[in-house]
């Protein structure tokens, strides 16, 4: 189908003001400060304040497969979402939807994982489960938890406020799991409370968020080949059996001895955008939908579960354990911060970072918050022990991989 007619068919379902769904989908939470003359559309500003946190930042210390990589050419979170975005942009501009609300989501769309990439995840998910937490843990959930409490940016006037960002882009975000298997991706019609809804419960609220969701299978499939190439997890056997896949399934014969994972991007992107329609959703090929599936259970058995990682996987349960453990030891309600202040000393960081944490998220001093310029929203009772877990698990999961090293080798050093 030739590209002008495929945007012209997406056009009306386009994120723009032309959409019935746009007042829901610019909605915030609360006001930002608007400038007088603002060159900026609402999804470019959330594009800019998600670039500009903390949590974005940090992503390039965190896992996307290999953990704690000393490689500097092995993809982290930060090139992963670099690489949804713009495997998203070239979809959207291609269908003719909004490439910025597009760009907003991808690049947030991590911003919620944790350090150890899905087994860290799974870790926290474990320790929550044991300490009867009410909601189990999961990493788009989180990113949405990230966005709307935890992560600040300063206003006009020095004062650390929450992002705010508009209903669409935190949509796109909770909605993203790129690992669920999917065709015909259609976006709902319900404006539904994001904060209560379950995993895998709804498709995104717009095409965009769709678009995103494909996109982020898509840029894992690729690069997870390249990464474990470089580090030597496929011999002969495992080669052959990755181009068989590919030959069964794409229309050229597949003559390279290494399947490019460029080539079977371009495949499954081209396939996606020629088969698209408003009518069925974002469709691949039946051809290609199962092509893109036995790639992704490829990559599951030969890299995800390679008994290489096992040590790693081994240390990291030790170390999230241990600094969940040690964290706890010291909760003894209101003094809780008085306790942590006399270890500042034999726990410089740790320590240090933990009573910050506290002191700008908790009830405990409203004038000292006042004083360090802290606008945002408190989310801990500073004498409730469930919240006081909450906020340890906040705190490691919004840690990098180095750093939850880092401060696990200062609890265990004498």
């Amino acid at each position: 189908m030739h590209q002008d007619l495929r945007q012209e068919q997406f056009k009306k379902e386009a994120m723009t003001p032309a959409n019935p769904k746009w007042e829901a989908a610019i909605t915030r939470a609360g006001n930002l400060s608007q400038k007088e003359h603002e060159v900026r559309s609402e999804f470019e500003r959330d594009y800019n304040r998600i670039l500009n946190s903390g949590a974005y930042s940090r992503l390039k210390h965190k896992t996307q497969v290999f953990y704690a990589t000393n490689n500097d050419h092995v993809c982290t979170r930060i090139e992963h979402v670099n690489i949804v975005a713009s495997i998203a942009k070239t979809i959207a501009r291609s269908l003719g939807l909004n490439i910025e609300l597009v760009e907003a989501m991808a690049f947030g769309h991590d911003l919620g994982h944790s350090p150890f990439g899905h087994h860290g995840e799974r870790i926290i998910a474990q320790i929550m489960a044991e300490e009867n937490f009410p909601k189990p843990f999961w990493h788009e959930m989180n990113s949405l938890r990230m966005i709307d409490l935890i992560e600040t940016l300063p206003n006009y006037y020095g004062e650390q406020e929450n992002l705010n960002l508009t209903y669409a882009v935190r949509d796109g975000i909770v909605c993203h799991c790129g690992e669920v298997d999917e065709n015909n991706l259609i976006p709902r019609d319900e404006l539904v409370d994001l904060r209560t809804m379950q995993k895998g419960q709804y498709m995104p609220f717009t095409y965009e968020g769709c678009v995103v969701k494909i996109s982020d299978k898509l840029a894992y499939i690729g690069r997870d080949i390249e990464d474990a190439t470089l580090y030597g997890f496929f011999g002969k056997k495992e080669f052959a059996a990755l181009k068989q896949i590919a030959q069964n399934f794409m229309k050229k014969e597949v003559r390279l001895n290494r399947v490019n994972p460029t080539s079977l991007i371009y495949e499954l992107v081209t396939d996606l955008c020629t088969h698209s329609h408003p009518e069925i959703g974002l469709t691949f090929s039946k051809e290609n939908y199962e092509l893109m599936n036995q790639v992704k259970q490829f990559i599951l058995e030969n890299v995800c579960m390679n008994k290489r990682l096992e040590p790693f996987m081994e240390y990291a349960n030790l170390v999230v354990r241990t600094v969940y453990k040690f964290l706890k030891s010291y909760y003894d309600g209101r003094n809780t911060i008085n306790r942590l202040k006399k270890d500042t000393k034999l726990y410089p960081t740790i320590i240090v970072e933990f009573r910050k944490w506290l002191i700008k998220y908790s009830n405990y001093d409203e004038e000292l918050r006042k004083l360090r310029k802290y606008n945002n929203k408190i989310i801990y009772d500073i004498e409730n022990f469930q919240d006081y877990k909450q906020a340890i698990i906040d705190f490691i999961s919004g840690a990098t991989d180095k750093y939850i090293m880092r401060i696990h080798h200062e609890i265990i050093t004498l």
